[in-house]
């Protein structure tokens, strides 16, 4: 038997089985039943890292609570409505909300939520963040950040039953049925799980990219840091710290102070307060040593993933760093499988793509012809290939199917720096001055 289907067995026994699961129960291969976040803290917990306990509402108890809301014939009138149709999917978007919301939990649901609330506690009245968990939050050709609800510093059980109520709804927001009917994904398709989890009283919060997502460089991570919850980081209502650090070493290579003006925390009755100060960027949120320790955290973080990753992260009074939530980063781009894999090793690649004016990947033929230009190309050097439909070994490399020279070798060379200097005059003057630039570069010393 497979793993994928030993994988699918699983979570089809857990589906028949359980509305509420605990995050120990959890982990990355169940996002059909417990949603991207739920998946993924419960993978964390498994793991050993420093997760808050709490419990997963999986889609089981979502598809029985929306199947006593009686969305049929809402989900019938938009599978016939167009994308263009706004003000017609916005009407069936708010009618899908008015059921779920009108329609009480099925009690077996219920008792479930509230027993595994008050065992959270262990019988205590408990703050918790309440979160949707949607089955296409991970989905690599779409992006569903932000479209579902968060509710936080929510307390008693009957106010987490009407947050679970409302996070089932916003899967019925107007932005989200619009997007996903310009998606062309089908509404029926898509299922939301509800993560209930305890509530860190955060002195600082914030995210932690574990590979700059601006730069693309894969060893240095990026901190955005602010006193209270991180709801004000990830919202963008504040202007956080901003910390870039070389992931190897510990080294703080950018501290950029903002002026953390608006700071949210926990009401004492529930609810969050928004406050702001205007004394704010005096001062660093986070000292040298609490960056360094969520700059290790996250490095393993992204081995145990195999991925660089987006974190939501929190440091509670006493100073326990605690992990949120974690995602793939998505908006890198793929690295050819020759870069290199430490800071003072330098490899340069010559993106033949935009050279030709080509800025989507090559078709396979184009990617079949490329190896034969390198092949000729390598023959000036006198460096034929014994088979040119192969291209020359360590000439040719690609990334995300688009196709680059790797010049490291030839900018070595007296011959290759003459050769692709004068090559780039006669036909791209921009990579002139560049070629020029990189021979001033020790890691591309004369050999």
């Amino acid at each position: 038997m497979s793993l994928q289907h030993q994988q699918q067995e699983r979570s089809e026994h857990l589906e028949d089985t359980a509305f509420v699961l605990p995050f120990s129960a959890l982990d990355r291969d169940l996002l059909a039943l417990a949603g991207g976040k739920g998946a993924n803290l419960g993978e964390m917990a498994r793991a050993g890292f420093p997760v808050p306990p709490g419990f997963c509402v999986t889609t089981a108890a979502y598809e029985l609570a929306a199947a006593g809301a009686d969305l049929e014939e809402t989900l019938t009138a938009l599978a016939g409505t167009s994308a263009g149709d706004s003000s017609r999917l916005a009407a069936l978007a708010q009618a899908a909300r008015d059921s779920i919301l009108r329609s009480p939990i099925p009690p077996e649901i219920a008792e479930s939520i509230c027993a595994a609330y008050q065992s959270l506690g262990n019988g205590e009245t408990l703050a918790v963040s309440v979160r949707s968990s949607a089955t296409a939050e991970d989905l690599p050709y779409a992006s569903f950040a932000g479209q579902q609800e968060t509710y936080l510093n929510i307390i008693g059980s009957e106010a987490v039953l009407d947050a679970v109520r409302r996070c089932w709804a916003s899967l019925w927001t107007d932005r989200a049925v619009s997007y996903r009917a310009t998606q062309g994904i089908d509404h029926r398709t898509v299922q939301l799980a509800v993560v209930v989890q305890r509530m860190v009283e955060a002195a600082v919060a914030g995210v932690l990219f574990t590979a700059n997502p601006l730069t693309g460089r894969r060893r240095q991570a990026v901190i955005d840091a602010n006193p209270g919850l991180g709801e004000a980081v990830v919202s963008g209502a504040t202007n956080p710290d901003h910390f870039v650090v070389t992931t190897a070493t510990g080294e703080i290579v950018e501290r950029r102070l903002g002026d953390k003006r608006v700071i949210i925390k926990g009401s004492p009755g529930g609810g969050t307060v928004r406050t702001e100060s205007l004394d704010g960027g005096d001062s660093a949120c986070l000292s040298d040593d609490q960056v360094r320790a969520l700059v290790a955290l996250g490095a393993r973080v992204e081995s145990h993933y195999a991925a660089p990753q987006d974190i939501e992260w929190a440091i509670d009074p006493a100073g326990q760093i605690w992990l949120l939530q974690t995602r793939p980063i998505t908006t890198l781009f793929p690295l050819p499988a020759t870069a290199p894999t430490t800071d003072d090793a330098l490899r340069v690649y010559f993106s033949f793509n935009v050279v030709q004016g080509v800025y989507r990947p090559f078709t396979p033929m184009g990617g079949s012809a490329f190896p034969l230009f390198a092949s000729a190309l390598a023959g000036a050097f006198g460096l034929t290939p014994r088979d040119p439909l192969s291209g020359p070994a360590g000439l040719v490399a690609e990334a995300a199917s688009r196709l680059f020279l790797d010049v490291t070798a030839p900018l070595r060379s007296s011959f290759g720096r003459k050769f692709l200097i004068g090559a780039a005059r006669v036909g791209e003057t921009l990579s002139a001055g560049l070629f020029e630039q990189l021979t001033t570069d020790p890691r591309l010393s004369l050999v």
